[in-house]
């Protein structure tokens, strides 16, 4: 027998929901603040010990779960054996009462090489909501690379460009959709041209969104009314659902280099960062392996013939001077 369902009860009971929704989510960001601060001495002592190791950072990635390995191509592997030196996270809004705790800074250092100029390459992660959405967004980071060294055939530049493109029209209060702009339709053109099936890693750097840019002032009105509204739900208040946004029809992912990057950033944050140690001491443990007794050849040899995996750990064998050995494909 269906039982008699009163409307107006699930209504309470949901809005009882959407109120403890809340509390959680105010646990879960005081916990990351408490965990920050009692991490940052160790952070820093780490730190001073791996930096005299040599690889340690390169090692860890070799470690990488399979969602974030699948994007080190061997062109990147190749420059993370030859340069990649430090890495650094940071939740550079963890005390600003007008950001997040969950925004994260990745900073990775690199030594001189023959791929890019720079020497450190910084990308920042804001978690901003819209009336519909909340998540992480980011801006295209320039890499000044050499001639012809660029692994992402330009399309982090083309990302750059669109970015400066967007902000300019903002400034000018230009109410032309974004998917008019000649930047815009430039870049869908590259990406749609490409015939890589997976982007390099440093493609990551051109991230924005996986839904669409939202900035900052947008984001402060839409917790502004979020704030509000949670405001009235615990005086028992009932509250009207906001009015649905004019209907925007442009697939904002479309110009998107990277769809995954924000799950890239939280992976490496909240998994390869913390656990930094344990993938590294995989990486001499695996198969019983001691890397300061292994040659480099010896490593190549000892391969995987179905060329499925990236041997990282093949390119920054110990005692050996000039270029790393030629990396092998992945399959197509």
């Amino acid at each position: 027998m269906v039982e008699n369902i009163d409307p107006e009860e699930v209504l309470a009971r949901f809005e009882e929901l959407s109120v403890l929704e809340a509390d959680f989510d105010d646990v879960e960001l005081e916990l990351i603040r408490k965990s920050d601060a009692l991490n940052a001495p160790l952070w820093k002592k780490r730190a001073e010990v791996i930096a005299k190791i040599p690889h340690f950072w390169t090692l860890v990635f070799e470690q990488a779960p399979p969602e974030l390995d699948s994007f080190i191509l061997p062109s990147d592997a190749q420059i993370f054996a030859e340069c990649f030196e430090t890495l650094e996270v940071t939740r550079f809004e963890i005390d600003d009462p007008k950001g997040s705790p969950r925004s994260v800074s990745l900073k990775f250092g690199f030594g001189d090489n023959e791929y890019f100029e720079d020497k450190v390459l910084e990308k920042k992660f804001w978690f901003r909501k819209s009336r519909d959405w909340e998540g992480l967004v980011s801006e295209p980071v320039k890499i000044n690379w050499k001639k012809g060294q660029d692994p992402t055939g330009g399309l982090t530049d083309a990302a750059i460009k669109l970015a400066e493109a967007r902000k300019k029209a903002n400034a000018a209060s230009n109410k032309a959709k974004e998917s008019e702009l000649p930047e815009y339709k430039k870049l869908v053109a590259m990406i749609e041209e490409s015939t890589e099936a997976s982007p390099s890693f440093f493609a990551w750097f051109a991230f924005v969104s996986d839904y669409r840019w939202v900035s900052a002032e947008e984001s402060e009105q839409a917790a502004k009314e979020d704030a509000e509204r949670l405001e009235k739900l615990k005086r028992g208040e009932k509250v009207e659902e906001p009015e649905d946004e004019e209907d925007d029809a442009t697939d904002y992912q479309e110009t998107e280099v990277f769809p995954q990057g924000g799950e890239i950033a939280t992976l490496i944050a909240e998994d390869l960062w913390p656990s930094a140690i344990k993938y590294y001491k995989q990486s001499h443990e695996q198969d019983g392996d001691d890397l300061s007794e292994i040659d480099v050849e010896d490593m190549d040899e000892d391969e995987d013939e179905s060329g499925d995996e990236i041997d990282i750990r093949g390119l920054v064998g110990k005692g050996r001077t000039g270029s790393p050995p030629a990396k092998k494909q992945r399959k197509a």
